[in-house]
């Protein structure tokens, strides 16, 4: 379940129960400025960076015991998979999920607190990277963000608020005033919580549609979004069963068709995807392979060519390997393989797809595998790297 910089322990479904912040935690988390400056607001950190490594950037929770102390920087070898540690982006708070520019010159991070807020960071070739500025979501708990193909829109989802906001990027990366943020009121929230959730919001891979995943509400909605203006319109949603929680949606990268992990009720759905328009129709649910009850599916990653997909099941703390079959319209479950740490919350591929990352939030650890395109296996590389409570790994080519 959404797990956050308020809730580490048992995760409980619905209601305040399973709210991501408690007020202890909103009063003592580390402030970001957040306002229109988009000049620097925090001195470049420099990254000693191995020579021959790939950079890996590493998100994590700063207002809990034990987190980090801002985005974590790492190295990793593209053939070995070892990691190594190069320091750390500090006075960046919560910076829960992470993703970068297509130009990758800038990375983005959401900061995941009660006045939730989206940040850039300028990425420089010498390690030297430096805080562009922070801006407000309009909601709490932003907890997923993407950058839209064109590279002109950055997209937010505020879990707590149930909603989804647009912030325009300039040219040096940094971040606009917000010109869209819509609130998800129908349909009605499903069994067991308290209203909606905004979980992930993402651009088809046709560009002509975003989506956005609604755990509290069992919906996907979909939005035409205006290039011009930054504005979102609604053009459709789907419903998925009442009680299945859908957190994240993975698009085959065909287009027709998209894999859906619902963390609720224990599933995964494949769901066929019309580009013209936007409508997305769910399956039926399909078994995860890790037994009765729920283990609190999280992400789902494809491999380019379209063939296999993997899941990361964080209280089985496992991964669920699927072969994709009918050109992308079924899902066959292969097994799982244990993740080697405890709560896998976000799992990633590495730019040539032979390696995959899963950042372990409860073992504080970041397991890596490499990934056999001829029969869908995952093989454990090495002992896991050390990071304080991991929830996001995003591992860049350069």
């Amino acid at each position: 379940m959404s797990s956050t910089a308020g809730r580490t322990g048992a995760e409980a479904v619905g209601g305040t129960s399973r709210r991501r912040f408690i007020g202890a935690v909103a009063t003592a988390a580390a402030s970001v400025a957040v306002g229109p400056a988009a000049g620097p607001a925090l001195p470049a950190a420099a990254e000693a960076r191995p020579r021959g490594t790939r950079r890996l950037f590493l998100g994590t929770y700063t207002s809990v015991a034990g987190g980090g102390s801002g985005i974590g920087l790492a190295a990793y070898d593209d053939v070995t998979g070892r990691i190594t540690a190069t320091g750390t982006l500090s006075g960046v708070s919560d910076p829960s999920f992470l993703a970068v520019h297509p130009s990758r010159r800038t990375l983005y991070t959401v900061n995941e607190q009660q006045e939730g807020g989206v940040t850039a960071v300028r990425l420089s070739p010498d390690g030297h990277h430096h805080v562009l500025g922070t801006r407000p979501t309009g909601g709490a708990g932003p907890c997923h963000l993407s950058v839209h193909p064109s590279g002109h829109w950055l997209l937010s989802a505020n879990y707590l608020s149930g909603s989804v906001a647009v912030h325009p990027i300039g040219a040096s990366g940094a971040l606009g005033a917000r010109t869209a943020l819509v609130t998800h009121s129908t349909p009605p929230p499903g069994p067991g919580q308290d209203g909606p959730h905004a979980h992930q919001i993402v651009t088809s891979p046709d560009g002509a549609h975003v989506l956005a995943v609604d755990l509290g509400n069992d919906t996907v909605y979909t939005y035409r979004l205006d290039t011009s203006r930054g504005s979102l319109t609604r053009v459709s949603y789907a419903s998925l069963r009442p009680g299945a929680g859908p957190r994240h949606l993975t698009f085959h990268p065909a287009g027709r068709f998209a894999y859906l992990a619902n963390e609720v009720d224990n599933t995964v759905v494949v769901c066929a995807y019309d580009p013209a328009t936007g409508r997305l129709t769910p399956g039926s649910p399909q078994p995860t392979g890790t037994g009765p009850g729920t283990s609190y599916p999280a992400q789902l990653v494809v491999t380019g060519d379209g063939r296999y997909a993997f899941l990361a099941n964080r209280g089985h703390n496992s991964l669920t390997r699927y072969a994709i079959e009918g050109g992308g319209s079924r899902l066959r479950l292969l097994g799982t393989v244990p993740v080697g740490g405890d709560f896998p919350r976000h799992i990633a591929l590495s730019p040539g797809e032979n390696l995959l990352f899963a950042a372990n939030q409860r073992s504080s650890s970041v397991s890596v595998f490499q990934v056999d395109h001829c029969g869908g296996e995952l093989r454990p590389v090495g002992t896991p790297f050390s990071s304080p409570a991991a929830v996001c790994a995003l591992p860049l080519e350069l």
